[in-house]
């Protein structure tokens, strides 16, 4: 069916649709300004194009943006913090509308990983082909409708909000027995296809043809991920260069600044300080866990508090490392869970309260922070890189930085307006 025909075809729906984003729109922050500067507006209600079978709609540029701006000659840079969730849903621990609220309440804005089965009813299943498993096969299940009605509202609200929805794929399968890591470049392309299709035909797959759409063409929105396990990032990467991505969060980088790998930014979690331990610990509340409770997700309730206090202190000090050091990127991965009692989550509010309220930080999406990388003058970004781990320049930053950047190129971030 051709767009116009599709518009035609949902011209009643789409008036209800606007009624409805309208509302949603009313429960962000319309001020039109953030802690980081003047913010985009919020798209308005009317402007409402549904996709497909409407279960995503065009509804105008993101709401809630600050646009990005080149660095002056000698400015320090801001110090970004990235938040992030692999398998970002809605269930009984209403987490992800949580840290919806508050990310809203300390001024941040976060990367929310989609699992693309999240989205798609158990008794569908059989529609997700993995690759080198059998058709209708998930390490992390499906979905009801409940689950679902459930998480496009977070979705839906949080891109509203000015947050970024990545994926994190389908079907989580890791390991040796058809994991992501032995996946091949077209598997690759093959599970990332399947991830749009389920967000962008979940209401064909439910049948919940009357509800409000999501607000974005994720198409266009999809430009960055996070692979199952961490595993498979090489082939990821060149299937998702091919098909205009823009970063991957998959690996395991020191505190640098980031740098570009098979076309894409390299925006990878990093190890931090562990405190108690001699090594360096992954920014993930799995990889704590695991080296505090082994695999048991509930250990011993006498050490819960320490374990969160051990997370976050450890987060915090890979902070200020970065922020009176080298001001690199510091990229926090998580999940959306209850293990050791919550311990985990509990740290994360920890931090974002802390951190992300401070003078020059910027708690951002990935997409926000590739967005800054691509509007900065290589070279800058090049003596950026050359400092080490917590490293400051000597000589302070307005002499570190007092070179002459060529302007930006017209028609990226950051570019001198026509």
């Amino acid at each position: 069916m051709a767009a116009n025909q599709r518009i035609a075809a949902g011209a009643v729906v789409a008036a209800a649709c606007a009624s409805s984003l309208a509302g949603c729109a009313g429960d962000t922050d319309v001020s039109g300004q953030g802690a980081h500067g003047p913010l985009g507006a919020p798209a308005p209600g009317s402007v409402v194009r549904l996709i497909g079978d409407g279960s995503t709609a065009y509804t105008g540029a993101q709401p809630h943006l600050a646009r990005p701006e080149r660095l002056e000659p000698g400015q320090k840079p801001p110090q970004f913090v990235v938040f992030s969730w692999d398998g970002a849903g809605e269930d009984s621990q209403k987490l992800f509308s949580h840290f919806r609220k508050v990310a809203k309440a300390n001024n941040a804005t976060m990367t929310y990983f989609l699992s693309g089965v999240y989205l798609l009813p158990k008794d569908r299943r059989e529609l997700y082909r993995p690759p080198q498993h059998e058709p209708g096969s998930s390490e992390i299940g499906f979905n009801d409708e409940k689950g679902i009605t459930d998480t496009v509202k977070q979705l839906r609200l949080a891109w509203l909000e000015g947050n970024e929805i990545g994926t994190h794929f389908n079907g989580h399968f890791c390991g040796e027995n058809g994991g992501a890591g032995q996946w091949s470049v077209e598997e690759w392309k093959s599970e990332i296809a399947q991830a749009k299709e389920f967000v962008k035909t979940w209401k064909t797959n439910t049948g919940l043809r009357d509800a409000a759409p999501l607000p974005f063409d994720y198409d266009k929105e999809l430009v960055g991920a996070r692979t199952p396990c961490l595993e498979g990032q090489k082939n990821f990467m060149k299937a998702a260069r091919d098909l205009g991505f823009r970063y991957d969060t998959s690996g395991v980088n020191n505190q640098v600044w980031p740098r570009k790998k098979y076309g894409l930014w390299d925006l990878s979690m990093q190890l931090v300080p562990f405190p108690g331990h001699t090594y360096e610990q992954l920014t993930m509340d799995y990889n704590f866990m695991v080296n505090q409770s082994g695999t048991l997700t509930q250990g011993d309730p006498d050490k819960f508090g320490y374990w969160g206090d051990q997370m976050r202190d450890g987060l915090l000090k890979g902070f200020y490392r970065a922020y009176d050091g080298n001001r690199a990127p510091l990229v926090i991965g998580n999940h959306f869970e209850s293990w050791n009692g919550g311990t985990y989550m509990r740290a994360v509010d920890e931090v974002v309260e802390q951190v992300c309220n401070k003078p020059d930080v910027r708690c951002v999406s990935f997409r926000q922070l590739a967005d800054w990388l691509d509007a900065q003058d290589p070279q800058t970004l090049a003596k950026l890189r050359g400092l080490g781990v917590g490293e400051a320049p000597q000589q302070g930053w307005a002499s570190f930085l007092s070179g002459h950047p060529a302007p930006a190129p017209r028609g990226v971030p950051g570019a001198p307006r026509p």
